[in-house]
């Protein structure tokens, strides 16, 4: 059907107005519910936020440069495990911390973890809820990643975990804002949009020895048992500052000892066994070289011993006789016999 042409210097023509229906009436037929209510009033009802993303958390993970190849795969797994996380290039060893903050702005992030490398062996973390703060400075410890460890374990890409945590989190004061620090940052916000709506694992926080750890388990849906996933690392609370990557000291962990200091005394106890070794050769060597002790005679000692006589000295003036030679008388007979049977052989031939 051709649309109708309006005429010049003519007003356009609205659109009719729907007629409003009349309000449905209940059939006649239907019977109502308990309590009087019409049966269109038990529909499963929307949820309470309606779908809506309300706590719009993001997480920047990044690293400076200088980490090793198991720091990267850690911050690589985190990031398959947070949905609400974000991921920038490395940050200059040369810059200062607070610049963090700035970077979490311009990627509109509330929240932040920083790996920071230094001496190519030490990987220390830093949790940050930018830019007021608290943060907190951590030492990463025995770090296993998902592709290193053979775990039997597995649960859905961007699913919502759960959040376990030890009961000594409740009983010290910097545990308790650790512990929140840890909720905003590891646990995912509903109706996020890249996250799945299942809760299929755990991420588990134990104290144990002054030091955080850190694992992630499946939910076997048969019997509630866990298996492992991974990743793993262990937590070594260094400071907690009031402000984002700095400002007053909070809280300082009297436990803690630097790598530095650790190698250090390694090196210390190494050292003192090797001068103990020399000091034991020395001592053998002097003992060696040494003169013997001498022990003073005993007089008692030579009062049972009886002198032999002593016999006197001859000197013979004159040679001594010699003997005469003595002829075995035996052996020229045994020859006779020999011969006399040496000639009884040759008659008897003959």
């Amino acid at each position: 059907m051709a649309a109708a042409k309006r005429k010049r210097d003519a007003p356009a023509a609205r659109p009719k107005k729907r007629a409003k229906k009349a309000p449905s009436t209940p059939e006649p037929d239907a019977k109502p519910g308990p309590d009087g209510a019409s049966p269109e009033e038990y529909s499963i009802p929307p949820p309470v936020s309606q779908g809506k993303w309300k706590n719009k958390e993001r997480v920047l993970i990044f690293s400076s440069r200088g980490i090793n190849f198991r720091t990267r795969h850690l911050m690589q797994d985190l990031r398959t495990l947070m949905p609400h996380s974000k991921a920038d290039t490395k940050m200059d060893r040369k810059d200062q911390l607070f610049v963090i903050n700035e970077v979490c702005e311009m990627k509109n992030c509330n929240k932040c973890i920083f790996f920071e490398a230094k001496k190519k062996q030490d990987l220390y973390m830093w949790l940050s809820n930018t830019p007021q703060g608290p943060s907190a400075k951590f030492l990463v410890q025995n770090v296993h990643t998902l592709a290193e460890l053979k775990m039997t374990g597995n649960c859905l890409r961007g699913s919502r975990p759960l959040l376990s945590f030890d009961p000594t989190f409740d009983k010290e004061p910097h545990y308790a804002l650790l512990k929140e620090l840890f909720i905003q940052i590891f646990s995912t916000p509903q109706y996020h949009p890249k996250s799945q709506p299942f809760v299929d694992h755990v991420f588990t926080f134990t104290v144990t020895d002054e030091r955080i750890w850190f694992r992630n388990y499946q939910i076997i849906e048969e019997d509630a048992s866990l298996v492992e996933i991974g990743p793993r690392f262990v937590l070594n609370l260094i400071k907690i500052f009031q402000g984002s990557f700095g400002g007053p000291t909070l809280y300082e962990n009297p436990h803690y000892q630097s790598p530095n200091m650790h190698r250090r005394l390694i090196r210390l106890s190494v050292a003192a066994k090797f001068r103990e070794k020399q000091q034991v050769k020395e001592v053998q060597k002097i003992k060696k070289k040494g003169s013997k002790m001498l022990i003073e005679e005993d007089p008692t000692e030579v009062v049972f011993e009886t002198p032999a006589e002593e016999k006197p000295v001859e000197i013979q003036l004159v040679k001594p006789e010699s003997k005469p030679i003595v002829k075995d008388k035996k052996k020229p007979r045994k020859i006779q016999r020999k011969k006399q049977k040496k000639l009884f052989r040759t008659e008897a031939s003959a």
